[in-house]
C-alpha cells in the first residue's frame, strides 16, 4: 500500500502545474483526471494528440501516475469513444487502474450491468482494471448494489470512497464485504452531516480501513481526494493528509 493524491485537489490549476505542486508537497504518486475541469486532461485533447498527453502525465519525474479517473458523464453520446482513448493513454504510460462513475441513481440496473461489461471488455484488451467509484447519487451508493454489480460484471473492481457510506447516514455502514473487490481508494475526512471537513475533524476510522484491507492483501493506493474548502489552506490540508496516511501505512 502506498500514498497517492488526485489532481482534483487543485481544480483551478493545469495538470502540469498541479502535478508539480503536489510533488512539492512531497507526494510521489498521483491519480490524474480525464475530464473538463481546468486541472483535467480533456477527452478532446486526447483525441487531438494522445502522445502529448502521455508526455504531460509523466512531465514531473518525482511524481508518477498510478491511476486515471475518467470523469465523463455516463450519458455522454461519445462516452465509449472517449473511454477507449483514456485506455490507450493508460496503456501508453503503463497505468493499470481506471476509475469510472456509475450511472445515476434510478437508472435501470440491467442497463448498468451491460454498460460496465462493455467498459471491462475494452479495458481488458489493454490489460487494465476498471474501478467503479462508490458515490452518492449513483447506483454505486449502496454496498449491496456494488456487490451485485461485481458479481454480474466479470473483472469489475471498486474504487472505494468511504465518504459515500458516511455522509448522510445515521449509522456506520459495514463496508467490509466490499474490500475484496477494491483496486483503488480515495480518501478525505467526512461526517454524517458534511461530505468533506478538515483533516482530523471527521469520523472515518482509518485504522479499521487499513486493517480490513490488509486482510484482503490490498496493495494499491490510498489516494487523497480533497478539493479546496472555503477559507482553509489547501496546502496545509494536503500535508496533514499525507502525514496521516504515511503514519498508517
Amino acid at each position: 500500500m502506498f500514498v497517492a493524491v488526485s489532481t482534483r485537489c487543485f481544480p483551478n490549476l493545469t495538470t502540469q502545474v498541479a502535478l508539480n505542486k503536489l510533488s512539492d508537497l512531497e507526494y510521489n504518486a498521483a491519480e490524474i483526471v480525464i475530464g473538463n475541469q481546468k486541472s483535467d486532461i480533456s477527452p478532446d485533447w486526447l483525441r487531438q494528440d494522445i502522445e502529448q498527453c502521455a508526455r504531460l502525465c509523466v512531465c514531473c519525474r518525482s511524481i508518477r501516475p498510478v491511476a486515471f479517473f475518467f470523469d465523463v458523464p455516463t450519458d455522454d453520446p461519445e462516452f465509449l469513444e472517449k473511454f477507449e482513448l483514456c485506455c490507450r493513454l493508460a496503456r501508453t504510460i503503463r497505468v493499470v487502474v481506471v476509475a469510472v462513475r456509475s450511472a445515476p441513481l434510478g437508472s435501470p440496473f440491467n442497463e448498468e450491468v451491460e454498460r460496465l461489461r462493455k467498459l471491462c471488455e475494452i479495458a481488458l484488451r489493454d490489460g487494465l482494471v476498471i474501478g467503479l467509484v462508490t458515490e452518492k447519487g449513483t447506483i454505486s451508493q449502496s454496498c449491496d448494489s456494488v456487490k451485485s454489480l461485481c458479481k454480474n460484471v466479470p473483472h469489475l473492481a471498486v474504487t472505494f470512497d468511504p465518504s459515500c457510506f458516511i455522509f448522510g447516514s445515521d449509522k456506520m455502514i459495514d463496508f467490509d464485504p466490499l474490500l475484496e473487490h477494491v483496486c483503488h481508494i480515495r480518501l478525505r475526512d467526512t461526517t454524517p452531516e458534511e461530505y468533506q471537513v478538515q483533516i482530523g475533524q471527521g469520523v472515518l476510522e482509518y485504522n479499521r480501513l487499513v486493517i480490513g484491507l490488509n486482510k484482503v492483501h490490498y496493495r494499491g493506493a490510498f489516494c487523497a481526494d480533497i478539493p479546496p474548502l472555503p477559507g482553509i489552506d489547501q496546502e496545509v490540508e494536503l500535508r496533514k493528509m499525507r502525514l496521516l496516511l504515511e503514519s498508517l501505512l
